[in-house]
Parts: structure tokens; sequence; C-alpha cells
């Protein structure tokens, strides 16, 4: 028995009117997960549990089996292990994404633009990082590129506690009110501004400008947290499992619970990502020897972010088209039997741009054993409708895994 994990990243929405009342779940052409959909378990599960915020990391933790209140210490953590970073247990790491911040003289005036700074290359990013290095870096404080505009602040002998807002929280609102607070939101703030001065007229920003693209032109911090331990997944599920995603936060997480990470050529983390690049990558490697495969695809999520309402629909599309059908093929091909967990990890609704904690639709489906539960497709309604629900996220994996 092979087991996937189809992860579209805040792929649940609420309804628009945009999409005559639809979600785009429900708008999205996907007859293959609604093939599946008559044949399998379909319900809702909590994935945030209660008192955590709906972050990508607390409810990707809790859909590949573990319980965020057993091992949730921070974001950044998991993204520091992606990234490389050898954290000490004194280390306290950032978030540092490279945002787009209006040009009011004050920084506090300033508005959030963009949280991703045009969803600036990695190329780019990585000399704009170094530059700031240059300037910033100190005893305590280390910078570390990552990917695009996610990048990694470490902080020696630092403290936790503070009050720090995700930069998509507050898309195209005012950063007064939202600066860091806590032991050491001072100093947070101050590398803040200093960065915004720093690039302000870096040529990479002149260059983006005149090319009619967003500048990166300050750092946001957020996300804090220290080590992370999570359990070895094999150890804790019995199963050789791997991970694809094009995000450092969830490559982070298979790092820590020692699963095998799979990069794919193509794999940006937006709607043009090569969907059909990470089915082939994931057939291969359940066909060449592990049990269990995590697809992680930001797409969606990206999308919910922008408020860009045709391209999650569009990505829920390739998701069916180029993942979900080729796995299927392939593995029947192969003459292997299947059980498919597909569902987001979080709501990431357009109206809102940002994450909720709703609990989301999955589908589970074992083609070993067919049976359906009353759903015609897989959407929101759909989930609801069967009455099955699923009070912890983490419980989902012993679902797949018929543990």
């Amino acid at each position: 028995m092979k087991y996937i994990v189809v992860l579209g990243d805040g792929m649940a929405d609420y309804k628009l009117s945009e999409l005559g009342g639809k979600t785009p779940l429900q708008a999205a052409r996907k007859p293959h997960i609604d093939a599946l959909a008559k044949k399998a378990e379909v319900g809702l599960c909590r994935t945030v549990p209660s008192g955590f915020k709906p972050g990508s990391d607390v409810a990707n933790l809790s859909v590949l089996g573990y319980d965020p209140h057993d091992c949730y210490t921070g974001r950044s953590p998991l993204e520091a292990l992606s990234i490389g970073i050898d954290l000490a247990d004194t280390d306290v790491t950032l978030r540092c994404n490279l945002v787009t911040l209006s040009d009011e003289e004050n920084y506090e005036d300033k508005t959030m633009l963009d949280y991703s700074a045009g969803e600036i290359s990695t190329a780019e990013a990585a000399e704009l990082i170094g530059f700031l290095k240059e300037h910033l870096d100190g005893e305590r404080l280390t910078l570390y590129p990552g990917v695009s505009y996610r990048h990694c602040l470490v902080v020696g002998n630092g403290k936790t506690g503070h009050e720090l807002t995700p930069p998509h929280d507050i898309t195209n609102k005012p950063v007064r009110g939202h600066l860091p607070q806590g032991p050491e939101g001072e100093l947070y703030r101050a590398l803040m501004e200093r960065s915004s001065a720093l690039l302000r007229d870096h040529p990479i920003n002149k260059a983006r400008v005149a090319a009619g693209k967003n500048p990166a032109n300050s750092i946001w911090l957020w996300g804090e947290g220290t080590r992370p331990a999570l359990e070895n997944f094999e150890e804790k599920f019995g199963k050789k499992g791997g991970v694809i995603s094009a995000v450092d936060l969830v490559k982070g997480i298979g790092i820590g619970a020692g699963m095998r990470v799979i990069e794919v050529p193509g794999a940006t983390g937006n709607y043009d990502t090569n969907f059909a690049g990470k089915a082939e990558a994931a057939l291969e490697a359940l066909l060449g020897g592990l049990d269990l495969v995590y697809i992680h695809m930001e797409a969606p999520d990206e999308c919910g972010h922008q408020g860009d309402i045709a391209h999650k629909v569009y990505s829920i599309e390739q998701i069916d088209e180029k993942v979900v059908a080729r796995l299927i093929e392939g593995l029947r091909a192969a003459g292997e039997q299947f059980r498919m967990l597909i569902c987001p990890d979080h709501p990431t609704p357009i109206a809102l741009r940002t994450h909720v904690s709703d609990p989301i639709p999955y589908l589970l489906y074992d083609s070993a054993a067919e049976r359906g539960c009353g759903a015609a497709a897989y959407d929101e309604d759909s989930a609801a409708g069967t009455g099955i629900f699923v009070a912890r996220g983490c419980d989902l994996m012993k679902k797949l895994l018929e543990i």
C-alpha cells in the first residue's frame, strides 16, 4: 500500500459573488478529484487547535500527524532547518520577509503594499540580503538568505514572547500598531527601519521600479521561535516518508521529521509552479521505495493572499489535472494499491487575504476499499453535508495510515 497527501495550501475559501456564489473549490473544474469524492470519505477537520494562530506551520504539522501542543516552537525555526542553519539552544530565529512598503518618511506611517515584494526572484533577494548582512549582522545577529522573499534572522541569546504580525495579515493596511512589541521589540523595529533606509536606493530596487515591479524596500520580522524537536516520522508511524514542496517551511518540517526532502526543478510556490514535475517526482519516490509522499502546493494560498480569484481556481484545476490524475494513473499502471488524502492545511479566503482557523474539507480515498459517504463532489459544502468531523488535525494521518 502506498500513501499520498495532496496538500493544496489555503485551498478552502468562502463563497464569492465573482464566482456566482461559489467557492474556488466549487467553481474549479476538477473531474478527477470529484470522481474520487463519490467513492471516498469526505468530511471536515480542524487543523488549527484552539489557542494557535492559523499559520501554515501549525496546520501542516497537524496534517503530517504532529500535535502542535507537543512540538510547536515557532515558524522560523522550521524554515531555518530547511536553509541549513545549525541552531543553538539559546538562539531565537525570526522569519525575515522582503516587503514593499509605501514611501512615507516616518516608518510608522507606511502601509504594507506587498508582503512578497512582487514575488522577488531568489537571485535578486540573495543580493539584497547579502547587502543587508554587511550593515546589520553583528555579535548576536545573523541574516541568512532563503527563497524569494522568505529569509531568516538568527538572534543569539535571544528572547521570545514578542507580538509580531505576519505581513500578509496587513496587506494594504498601515503598519502602525503592528510593529514588533516585547523584550527586544525596540531592536527589531530599529532593524526594520534601518533596512528601509539601506534598501531605498539600492540598484536592484531602482531597476525593479523602472521595470514596473514592486521594490523590496524593507525587511519585516515575524514568526519567532526556538530550535524544534520533532519525533522521527518513520519511528512514529512506521512508514518511510518524503516531502515535496517549494517553500522552506514545509521542507523544514520534513527535515525535522527525518523525512526525505525531494527537490523538483521549476517548483516556485505559486501558480506557475511545476505541478506535473511534483507528481512525477512523487511517483518516482513511491515506486522507488518510499511508503508515503506529502506533496505540498503553495499556489492556492499565495493566490488567496493576493486576492487573485482566477489563478486560485486555476491552481486547483492544475492540482486535479497535473497531480491527482497523474498519481492515480501512475500507481494503477504499476499495480499499486494506494490511499490518498486530499486537503488544504487551512482556508485562505480571497475576501480576507489571510488565513482563518475554520475546519478544512478533506477527502480520504482507498483504492482497495472504495466506499462513498454521500458526497457528490469535493468542496466545503459537500464536506459539511456528510456530517463527518475530525476534531484534531493530527488524527488525519492516523486515518490515512489506518492506525
